[in-house]
This record gives structure tokens, C-alpha cells and sequence, in this order.
């Protein structure tokens, strides 16, 4: 290990995060109906007042987990609040179980509902993480709610929306990875801030894991499915049955390390570093550099159009992932990986005019026209998160 090439990353890593923040503080702030728009150009121009509600609960998450990390500042916390109080006047539908909207208008009228439960999940999140913060325990009551929403509908409970399965149930029905991938995510959380329910939560991490490695992980392609049967078969005779979403495998990679690291179960890390060698493998492209945003799993033709692009996140879940193997093994291939994915990100996503990271590049690297700092999908929170991470785990490191 090259401690001064650490200790100099390190440095970057500290400027790129204040100027992320600054950036989201700056420009994304509704300051008269509260809560944070994310549709921003490269300047940090508004484009479009629809807000997403995953948004919210991604920001208010993300300012009261920098208190967390690195003390509490009043704006961070202004933050985190103003976007809980968005949530709860106006992304919630009373009269459908309370089930969460996935977009607003920018003053709050309901816009979309979707059956997926992750506004839930990052509302969920958000609160949890802010009554860490505040001991408040009114946010540790919401969280826990949406908590329970998530994991009730999950396993089958009756959806009060009405909605349907993405799929006629009789025809096709199975398992996504994101459900216990994303539940894991909350329940780390949750264990952190609620150690009264300590042994719950670790029986629905525990869960999560072994849905996981029960029904997705699949050696003998060397992958893992985002969709399988109900029994884990992989149905690789259409296109949805063999979706591979690297990024989406190296993000689970260090939520489950992170559980091997609480429970002791270091036989876990192995299982890691296969999940993340072959995503990482498959998924780089050796022409131009970055990682794929979808591969088939048997090389075959994805359907997705965006399958070639170059996008933020599964860069951020790299350089978290990568380093954090590096940790747990010693082993110089991941520091390698770790800095052959920072140099790429730095010299593609990062603006070094007016901060923070592009969100969508094309496959050869560059910038979709107009090229975008936010979106419906994209703010305050894989980046910041990412680069407090690396910060943390670089001072342990050196």
C-alpha cells in the first residue's frame, strides 16, 4: 500500500464532499414549500419543480448522517428536517393504508403512485437516522412503521393502493434482488439507532442474507440475477430472467459485509469478494473504460436502452465496496480496482467547474446533452454517501 497516494486521495475525497454538499445546500433547497428539488443542471439550475419522494427521503437521510459522521451543523440538520416535514405534510397517501407517492409537484400535490415500497424505504431510513441524531422519538416511531409496511407487503400483504404485480401473477410471478438487498440497507440502520430490537432486526438481516445466497447468487453463471422464479430458478430464456445489474451486486457486496462485520460471520467475506469479482469483471468495459450499467447474463443482446451507459452510482458503489474488501483482506487487487475506478470517475463524472458528479454519460465517457446534476433518480445521496465512506474508512486504513 502507497499510504501517501492514500493519504492524497483522501484529500480530494474531503474537497469533493463539501463541494457536493455546498452544491445541494446551494441549489436544491426549496425554500418556500420546503423539502429539496433534484432536477438541476450542470450549474445547479432548476429544470424541472416536480419533486421525487424518494428524494426526500434520501436527502433528509443523507444531512443527518453527515451530522452522525462528522458532528452536527445546523443547515445539515435544517435540511434533513425540512425534507422530513415534506414527507409527512405531503408524500403520504392517508386515505391508501399510508402508503408512500413516488413523485410530487413542487408544493406537494400527488402526482404518481407506484407499487414498489421504496419511498417507503428511504422515508423509513431518513427517520430512523434523524432520531439517532435528535433522540426524538416520534422519528424512531415513523421509521419503524414504514419499516414493518415494507417488510408486510414484501411477503405478500394486501397492497391498499390496489396495485398490481408488474406481471399477470399467473403467468409469471418470482423474486427480485432489490427487496432483500434494500431491506438489509434499513435494517443496518435500524439496528444502529433502535439496540432495544436488536435481536429482531438481526433476525431480518439474517433473513435478507440467506434470500440472497438462497435464491440469486448464481456460481455456476457466474453472477447474480436481479430476477428469479419464486424457487430461485434462473429463467434465462427471456430477457428479464437474465438481467445482471453490476453496480446494483457491488452496492449489496458491502451492505452484507457490513452485517458480516456486526455478526462475526466472516465466512461472509469470501462469498463477497466472488459477488463483486464477477460483477466487476463482467461489467467493466475495457474499450472505454467505467462500468456497464446492464449486462445479460449469458452475453446475449440487453433490452434496457440504457444498458451501455456510464452511470454515477454504480461507480460510487465501487469505490465503497472495493476499498472495504480491502479492509477486510488485505488483499492489493481490490486497492487496485478501488484506484482504477476513482482515476476514471474523476476524469469523467466529476465537474471540476461546478462541482459535484455528472449523473449520465454515454458509453465512451461523455456527458449526455444537456448534461444533468439531478434528477428523478439522482441527489443527494449515493455520491455524499460514497465520499463520507471512503473518507472514514481511508483514516482507518493509514
Amino acid at each position: 500500500m502507497d499510504k501517501q497516494k492514500l493519504i492524497k486521495t483522501q484529500k480530494e475525497i474531503k474537497f469533493q464532499l463539501e463541494e457536493c454538499v455546498n452544491f445541494w445546500l446551494k441549489n436544491g433547497m426549496d425554500k418556500v414549500n420546503g423539502g429539496v428539488y433534484t432536477c438541476l443542471d450542470r450549474t445547479g439550475k432548476v429544470y424541472s419543480t416536480d419533486k421525487s419522494v424518494w428524494m426526500q427521503g434520501r436527502c433528509a437521510w443523507t444531512f443527518a448522517w453527515l451530522c452522525s459522521n462528522y458532528g452536527v451543523k445546523k443547515e445539515w440538520l435544517d435540511a434533513s428536517k425540512s425534507c422530513l416535514d415534506f414527507l409527512e405534510k405531503y408524500c403520504i397517501n392517508r386515505e391508501k393504508g399510508n402508503r408512500m407517492y413516488f413523485t410530487v409537484t413542487g408544493d406537494g400535490k400527488p402526482l404518481r403512485q407506484r407499487r414498489y415500497f421504496y419511498s417507503e424505504t428511504f422515508y423509513s431510513m431518513a427517520n430512523a437516522e434523524y432520531y439517532g441524531i435528535t433522540g426524538e422519538k416520534e422519528y424512531l416511531d415513523r421509521a419503524k412503521r414504514a419499516y414493518e409496511t415494507y417488510w408486510d407487503l414484501w411477503h405478500g400483504a394486501k397492497d391498499p393502493t390496489g396495485l398490481g404485480s408488474k406481471t399477470i401473477a399467473e403467468t409469471r410471478s418470482g423474486r427480485a434482488f432489490g427487496y432483500p438487498m434494500i431491506y438489509l440497507n434499513m435494517t443496518l440502520i435500524m439496528l444502529k439507532v433502535d439496540k432495544e430490537n436488536e435481536k429482531h432486526y438481526l433476525e431480518r438481516a439474517n433473513a435478507c442474507v440467506e434470500d440472497i445466497f438462497k435464491y440469486h447468487v448464481k456460481d455456476d453463471l457466474k453472477c447474480l440475477l436481479e430476477n428469479v422464479g419464486v424457487n430461485g430458478e434462473a429463467n434465462l430464456e427471456y430477457t428479464d430472467g437474465r438481467i445482471v445489474n453490476p453496480g446494483h451486486d457491488i452496492e449489496g457486496v458491502w451492505f452484507i459485509l457490513e452485517y458480516a462485520r456486526l455478526t462475526g460471520k466472516t465466512e461472509l467475506i469470501a462469498k463477497c469478494e466472488s459477488i463483486f469479482n464477477n460483477a466487476f469483471n463482467a461489467g467493466w468495459d475495457n474499450e472505454y473504460g467505467g462500468l456497464l450499467y446492464f449486462i445479460d447474463a449469458l452475453g446475449l443482446p440487453p433490452e434496457s436502452y440504457e444498458h451501455d451507459m456510464k452511470l454515477w452510482w454504480p461507480h460510487n458503489e465501487i469505490l465503497i465496496s472495493s476499498l472495504m474488501l480491502y479492509m477486510d483482506t488485505g488483499k492489493e487487487e481490490y486497492l487496485e480496482k478501488f484506484y482504477k475506478t476513482y482515476d476514471y470517475a474523476v476524469e469523467h463524472f466529476h465537474d471540476k467547474d461546478y462541482g459535484e458528479w455528472y449523473g449520465y454519460l454515454r458509453r465512451d465517457g461523455k456527458p449526455t446533452m444537456p448534461s444533468t446534476k439531478g434528477s428523478t433518480f439522482k441527489g443527494p445521496f449515493h455520491l455524499p454517501r460514497m465520499l463520507c465512506m471512503v473518507d472514514k474508512m481511508i483514516d482507518k486504513i493509514v
